[in-house]
């Protein structure tokens, strides 16, 4: 692999950028000072270290994000600020957002260059687990918990004309929040268009506030305050591709 490449997978800056920083001497291989961006070098035996720090090679990049309401799930929009603009300290260039929450929604969202992983995660017949935070405007009755965890109708339908009714979800109530408010967590495998907002208000309740906790095996972590991220750790990258 040419040198400028790898550093470019590491989201070190732009070709243009690495050319310069090379020129700079920044970047040592095996410890000698690098002199071109297009020798090639073995990313998976070479030592190659930027700015002192010693780089291991990844093709794909990946990012928690604690989503705060008011940002939109999208690579570019032309009235609001994106999820990539909250990753503005690193090369986002091929990122994407795995999936997206509403405008107003907060919580877990991952994004990478990974198409393949996003692919899997957000493909129906996969049945990956979603849980949200619900914050409710009245407290939700056995038999709505009933329908909800059966499978309703939110207005959806299929191609022949048939209902879609929304896969069996789960339910869990909790004790409510400080304000108040009932609170249950709702565990779907599902994206469809303001999905939870909807399935709620088809038993007649209405969702006050909405935070995504989880995605398959990935759980937000609570260090994140609203709007930060941090990569994903190797464990994590693991069990989702699992």
């Amino acid at each position: 692999m040419r040198l400028d490449k790898f550093l470019g997978d590491q989201n070190i800056g732009t070709r243009k950028q690495i050319k310069e920083y090379i020129k700079n001497g920044r970047c040592t291989i095996n410890g000698e000072v690098a002199t071109k961006p297009d020798i090639h070098i073995d990313e998976n035996k070479d030592e190659i270290s930027f700015d002192g720090e010693i780089l291991s090679y990844s093709k794909f990049h990946y990012f928690m994000l604690n989503k705060p309401a008011g940002v939109v799930s999208a690579t570019k929009d032309g009235k609001c600020q994106t999820v990539l603009n909250l990753l503005a300290g690193e090369n986002v260039k091929d990122l994407s957002p795995c999936g997206r929450l509403d405008i107003d929604t907060e919580g877990l969202l991952l994004l990478t260059d990974d198409g393949e992983l996003i692919h899997k995660l957000l493909s129906p017949k996969k049945h990956v687990d979603k849980t949200y935070e619900v914050h409710l405007s009245k407290e939700i009755s056995e038999n709505d918990i009933a329908r909800l965890e059966e499978g309703l109708n939110i207005g959806d339908y299929n191609e022949d004309g048939s209902v879609k009714m929304t896969l069996p979800a789960r339910v869990k109530v909790l004790p409510d929040d400080e304000e108040g408010r009932p609170l249950i967590h709702l565990i779907i495998h599902e994206g469809r268009f303001h999905q939870v907002k909807r399935m709620l208000e088809a038993v007649g309740n209405e969702v006050l506030f909405l935070r995504r906790l989880s995605m398959g095996s990935l759980q937000l972590d609570e260090d994140l305050a609203p709007g930060d991220y941090r990569p994903l750790t190797d464990e994590e990258i693991s069990d989702l591709k699992k």
